[in-house]
């Protein structure tokens, strides 16, 4: 059998999810691996088949998309030819986690393929969001579109859904309390994180920046550069993660027992339906960072509330499943 894995690049989130899965695909077959997309800084073990500039926003630094930036990456033009290039009838399955090259390919060529993703349990109604309806929704639905979908989330709102795929390297850590709080907010520059974090300065910071090259500290923050096993060290020990409101990170961090703050990016629909899902758990967010972030903060950490999650390790069974009902 012979698969092919598309990949979204933006962000970490779906590259963690996939270096979970790739091992579990290359049970039943062959399996070529793409990536579009210029935002990940964590990568694959293996090899690339085929790697596109895609079509990615990028982070700004003060909470939401730099548009501007982001308007100069588009290459509308070689997204069209990667699109009507890519040869697909090789495959045996292809499976499409938020990956748009790769979808439209298949919809051009009229070809079957199934999401295993976060973002398409958002075709299901059930899945909370604000309840103002946003344009966000057509992206949901035509940025990446499939016959088939596999969805996770914080909870099984639809038959179609499952629970976060918790990675084999965090399911297997070993946890502490070593009282620091960790963040990861890539929207943000460090002078402005830095500003507000060093006024609360009854705990430690622990900041893993996408703008670092080299870790430095600043009173009672330490400021790291994006690594997986140093930020997978830091929330294993760490009180508390402070993120965005992305969907894997705080899984794994409510996995391990920890306390989680959420903000989502500003003018992100995606992540204000996830912050709104989280804070259904009990999960603390906040909008921005502006003059009352001081005391949200000292409140977050004030508060000792636990929130108990339920995230069993089905991610075999799911692979299992899909290869039995969707391949050739």
């Amino acid at each position: 059998m012979k698969i092919l894995y598309a990949i979204q690049g933006t962000g970490n989130g779906h590259i963690s999810r996939a270096r979970e899965i790739v091992p579990l695909l290359q049970q039943y077959g062959e399996v070529d691996l793409l990536v579009s997309g210029t935002e990940a800084e964590v990568s694959l073990s293996e090899p690339l088949k085929y790697k596109f500039h895609g079509f990615s926003f990028v982070f700004g630094t003060n909470g939401g998309v730099d548009k501007w930036a982001t308007f100069k990456i588009m290459d509308l033009r070689q997204l069209w030819r990667d699109m009507h290039s890519l040869p697909l009838n090789q495959y045996d399955l292809i499976i499409n986690d938020f990956e748009p090259v790769s979808a439209w390919a298949c919809k051009i060529q009229k070809i079957s393929s199934v999401s295993l993703s976060h973002q398409c349990s958002f075709i299901s109604p059930k899945t909370p969001r604000p309840p103002k309806w946003n344009y966000a929704e057509w992206l949901f639905k035509y940025y990446s579109p499939t016959t088939d979908h596999i969805g996770f989330h914080f909870e099984k709102y639809d038959d179609f859904i499952h629970t976060p795929v918790i990675r084999s390297e965090i399911r297997n850590l070993k946890t502490a309390n070593l009282g620091h709080y960790t963040v990861y907010l890539p929207a943000y520059d460090d002078k402005t994180l830095i500003k507000y974090l060093s006024q609360v300065t009854t705990v430690e910071w622990q900041i893993f920046s996408k703008r670092q090259k080299t870790p430095y500290q600043q009173g009672n923050i330490q400021i790291f550069p994006v690594n997986n096993e140093a930020f997978n060290k830091s929330l294993a020990n760490c009180e508390g993660l402070l993120t965005g409101g992305g969907f894997e990170g705080p899984a794994e961090a409510l996995f391990l027992g920890k306390k989680v703050l959420m903000i989502p990016m500003k003018g992100q629909f995606e992540q204000q339906c996830n912050a709104l899902a989280a804070s259904k758990l009990g999960v603390r967010v906040v909008e921005a960072i502006d003059e009352n972030f001081v005391m949200n903060m000292n409140n977050w950490i004030n508060d000792d509330t636990k929130i108990l999650v339920n995230f069993p390790d089905e991610t075999a069974k799911i692979v299992h499943d899909m290869i039995k009902r969707y391949a050739k």
